[in-house]
């Protein structure tokens, strides 16, 4: 079982990592829920499109913006 070092750092154990095709200098991202740790490997491209829906109003003021986002 993995342990925390005096750094705060952790070692994934191989297995697991090449089962998720983790490899040295991949970046992971980290959420904490109920006293529990997520990592999620990211991946490059993966919000390419999201906001492509999106439609520019370049007339509107940040501020416009703002409240526009709050509803």
């Amino acid at each position: 079982m993995p342990k925390v070092s005096a750094k705060r750092q952790i070692t994934i154990p191989i297995d697991q990592c090449k089962a998720m095709n983790i490899k040295p200098g991949d970046e992971l991202e980290i959420f904490a829920a109920d006293e529990q740790l997520i990592l999620i490997k990211k991946a490059v491209g993966a919000a390419k499109g999201l906001l492509s829906h999106v439609q520019v109003k370049e007339h509107m003021t940040d501020e416009e913006s703002r409240q526009s986002a709050i509803g």
